[in-house]
């Protein structure tokens, strides 16, 4: 990422918008740091959640699916509120500058429809995996973020970025090639391979999905509010969620749900609240995801979503008492080299964004101190 990258659209201003005045330094780290950590609580809670409901008897994929995007509607809290607290202390757009309806309906039904066909191949191939090997696999969505960023995002590499994808994929192509990897119970060989190939699909669809969603961030919403991140995902959730419900009854997995409710393992109200807390915990995570993207870039988000699946074999093992191997524990420890070489480069970035504006600040009072001595 270039000075110029951190530098124009990312720094936040009074009342939650992002440009032109920026505030202090450290609010921008303090914006960057809480999407952070609220990516890596959810995305940990939310597969752990979901290889839960497998474990314990589920084995409806719609409705692992659905669970991913079915809160959106506690999103309405927050952005009620930031639009309030936006709407009184920012100017409103000007209606021409802002994009049209129909754009805009076409825009959200396709990324909603996209992110629930994204939303099912994770959910089949965390049917068909441990959830130690499935985050480490879906560590392979960092590569394919590089190269949907390089050309739709015109992302700039440096070696830096670069190693940092290589290794995270190597990590995640590492563990996908030790198929001996504490699979579930009477999950086959074909059906781990099944589990592989929707888990790196849908980390495919993914990173084009973050992509998209940057370059309507810039070229079709425009908008500098904290607020569009929101809308944003409520809107494209709300969208997934509708075809999810489709999907849900046109498989006929609706009619077993009451069985599988009462055969559940843990008991119908461990159910119910394991259904509830993940649809929360993913959508904690995607507003953390979308956050990121909209204040630093798809691939930064990314990047964070890499290193919080490499965290997932450590609670894997925690929780599920998962099979950490020799492989595991390597792949685990490339993913943070991967991680820290990425982290070195965007504070090489911000040290030379501090030296230009050093730089631009003395310029003039040198002028002005050679004016005056003439």
């Amino acid at each position: 990422m270039s000075v110029q990258e951190i530098q124009e659209p990312h720094l936040p201003k009074d009342g939650g918008t992002i440009g032109k005045s920026p505030v202090t330094h450290w609010h921008w780290w303090l914006i960057v740091a809480v999407n952070i950590f609220i990516l890596v609580v959810g995305q940990n809670a939310g597969v752990l959640l979901g290889r839960f409901y497998y474990d314990q008897g589920g084995n409806s994929t719609w409705m692992a699916t659905l669970v991913q995007t079915a809160a959106f509607p506690i999103l309405f809290i927050p952005l009620f509120i930031l639009s309030y607290k936006e709407s009184s202390t920012t100017t409103k757009t000007s209606m021409s500058t802002q994009p049209a309806v129909t754009t805009l309906t076409l825009i959200y039904v396709s990324l909603g429809v996209l992110l629930a066909g994204d939303n099912m191949m994770y959910s089949n191939g965390l049917l068909y995996l441990s959830a130690s090997t499935y985050s480490l696999i879906c560590a392979s969505q960092l590569a394919f973020n590089a190269v949907f960023a390089f050309f739709i995002n015109s992302q700039k590499f440096t070696a830096l970025i670069l190693n940092s994808v290589i290794i995270l994929t190597l990590s995640s192509a590492l563990i996908g090639a030790n198929s001996d990897s504490s699979e579930p119970a009477g999950v086959s060989r074909g059906k781990y391979i099944l589990g592989f190939f929707c888990t790196l699909g849908a980390s495919a669809v993914y990173s084009l999905l973050l992509s998209l969603m940057q370059l309507t961030f810039q070229k079709v919403l425009k908008r500098e509010t904290f607020s569009v991140v929101l809308e944003m995902q409520i809107y494209t959730s709300f969208v997934a969620t509708c075809a999810c419900i489709v999907g849900l009854f046109a498989s006929g997995e609706w009619r077993s749900l009451k069985g599988e409710m009462d055969g559940f393992g843990k008991g119908r109200l461990s159910y119910v609240m394991t259904l509830v807390w993940t649809a929360v915990a993913w959508q904690v995570t995607s507003v953390g995801v979308v956050g990121l993207i909209f204040v630093v870039s798809s691939l930064f988000s990314n990047v964070i979503s890499t290193v919080a699946l490499a965290l997932g074999p450590v609670a894997a093992v925690i929780f599920f008492h998962d099979k950490m191997d020799g492989v595991k524990v390597v792949a685990m420890l490339m993913a943070f080299w991967g991680f820290a070489s990425y982290l070195y480069q965007q504070y090489l970035d911000d040290s030379k964004l501090k030296a230009a504006q050093n730089s631009v600040n003395e310029v003039p009072n040198e002028s002005t101190l050679e004016r005056q001595i003439v």
